[in-house]
C-alpha cells in the first residue's frame, strides 16, 4: 500500500485548479484594463462601463452561501465544470454584446460562476493533497491570483489595445473551454456533502470561524482601499508615470510571497499571518511617512506584495482547518465577506479620497491592520493556532 506521506502532489490537476483561479481573477479585473473601448463600444460613460467589476463582485458576494447549500452534495468536478462553463459562456455573451444591460446580465452570471468556482478551490485543492501538504497544495492554486493580476490584466490590456476589447474577452472564453478539457482530462473527482448538512449560520459557533472571517474582512478592506486607488497615490507621491512599473513590482514580490508561503504554510501557519500581517503594516508606514522617495517607495510596494501574496492561501487554509465539517461553509463564508470587503473597500477608498485626498491612503491601512494584528494574535487556540 502506498504511503500516503511519500505520495506527490498531483501538479497536473492542481495546475488546471490554479488556471481556474487565473481565469476567476481575470474575469473580474480585465474590464478595468479595457475600460475606454469598452466604454465606447456599449455606447455609455467609463463610470457606468465600470460597474461591470461591480456587478460582478455583487453575483459572487449574493450567490456564494446558498449556491454552496444548494449544490453541497453534488460531485465536486461536475461543480467545477458548470463554474468554469459559466465564465465561458459570460465571456461569449460580453466579447459579442453592444447592449449595456445584456453585458451587464452577463457579468452578473460570471460573478455567479467565480461565487461556484472561488468556494470550492480550496477545499477540492485539499482532498488532492496528502495531509501533510494540502498548505502547499492550496498555495500552488492560489498562484493563479498574483498571475492573474501580475501578468493576465496587462496582456489583456494589450492585447484590447491591438485588436479591440472584445478580442480580450474572446480569449477568455477559448481559455475557459481548454479548461474544461483540462478538467475534464486530468482531475479526479471528488465526492460532494454525504449526511447531514451544518447549518450555515450554526457554522459561525465553530471555534475559529468568526476569528478567521473577521481577519479577512478587514484586512482585506484595507488592502482594496490603497490597491484600487493606487494610481492616484502615486500621482500625489509624484511618481504618476511609474504605475505599471510599480505594480509590476507589487505583483513580481506577491509571487515571491506566495512561494514562500507554499514552502512552510503546513507548519507554520500562525507564523506566516502574523509576519504577513506585519510586512503589510511596515510598507504602509513606509508610504505614509516616506512618499517622497521614490526609492523607498518601491520598498514599501515591495514589502507589500511580499506580505499580500500569500493572505488568500493563509486564510483560505485556516477557514478549512478551522471549519471541519462546516469547511464547505466556512469557505462560502470567506468567499462572501471577500468580495463584500472589494466592494467596500473601493466605496471607502472613494469617499476618503474625497474627504483625505490620496495621502490618506496609507494611514488607513496601517489604521485597519491594528485590529488585523490583534485578533490574529489572540486566536492563538482556535482561528490561528500555534501548532497545525
Amino acid at each position: 500500500m502506498t504511503d500516503l506521506r511519500t505520495r506527490p502532489l498531483p501538479l497536473t490537476a492542481l495546475l488546471a485548479l490554479t488556471t481556474a483561479a487565473f481565469v476567476t481573477v481575470l474575469t473580474e479585473a480585465l474590464p478595468a484594463g479595457v475600460l475606454p473601448g469598452m466604454s465606447a463600444g456599449l455606447g455609455v460613460g467609463e463610470s457606468a462601463a465600470g460597474q461591470a467589476v461591480t456587478i460582478y463582485a455583487l453575483g459572487t458576494a449574493l450567490t456564494a452561501i446558498p449556491l454552496s447549500a444548494a449544490t453541497a452534495a453534488w460531485r465536486r468536478k461536475r461543480l467545477l465544470l458548470a463554474g468554469v462553463a459559466g465564465f465561458a459562456v459570460a465571456n461569449t455573451v460580453t466579447a459579442l454584446s453592444s447592449d449595456y444591460v445584456l453585458t451587464m446580465a452577463a457579468r452578473f452570471v460570471a460573478g455567479v460562476a467565480a461565487g461556484v468556482v472561488w468556494a470550492l478551490l480550496a477545499g477540492y485543492a485539499r482532498r488532492l493533497a496528502p495531509a501533510h501538504l494540502q498548505g502547499k497544495a492550496i498555495a500552488i492554486v492560489m498562484t493563479g491570483i498574483p498571475l492573474a493580476l501580475s501578468l493576465g490584466i496587462p496582456a489583456g490590456t494589450f492585447l484590447g489595445g491591438l485588436l479591440g476589447w472584445r478580442s480580450a474577452f474572446a480569449v477568455m472564453s477559448a481559455i475557459a473551454v481548454v479548461l474544461l478539457a483540462w478538467i475534464t482530462a486530468a482531475v479526479p473527482d471528488q465526492p460532494g456533502q454525504t449526511g447531514a448538512r451544518v447549518p450555515v449560520l450554526r457554522t459561525l459557533s465553530v471555534p475559529g470561524v468568526l476569528p478567521v472571517l473577521a481577519v479577512t474582512l478587514v484586512f482585506v478592506l484595507a488592502h482594496t482601499v490603497l490597491y484600487t486607488y493606487v494610481a492616484a497615490f502615486l500621482g500625489h507621491a509624484g511618481m504618476g508615470g511609474a504605475v505599471d512599473v510599480v505594480l509590476l513590482v507589487f505583483g513580481v514580490a506577491s509571487m515571491a510571497g506566495i512561494w514562500a508561503v507554499g514552502a512552510v504554510i503546513d507548519r507554520a501557519l500562525r507564523t506566516l499571518m502574523v509576519l504577513a500581517t506585519i510586512l503589510v503594516a511596515v510598507a504602509a508606514a513606509l508610504l505614509a511617512v516616506f512618499a517622497g522617495s521614490p526609492a523607498l517607495v518601491y520598498l514599501a510596494v515591495a514589502l507589500w506584495g511580499l506580505g499580500w501574496g500569500g493572505v488568500p492561501t493563509l486564510l483560505q487554509t485556516a477557514a478549512g482547518n478551522v471549519g471541519g465539517e462546516a469547511a464547505d461553509n466556512a469557505q462560502a463564508m470567506l468567499v462572501t465577506l471577500w468580495n463584500a470587503a472589494m466592494a467596500a473597500g473601493g466605496v471607502a477608498g472613494g469617499v476618503l479620497l474625497d474627504a483625505a485626498g490620496p495621502a490618506a491612503f496609507p494611514w488607513a491601512l496601517l489604521l485597519l491592520l491594528l485590529p488585523v494584528l490583534a485578533v490574529v494574535l489572540g486566536a492563538r487556540r482556535h482561528g490561528f493556532p500555534a501548532r497545525s
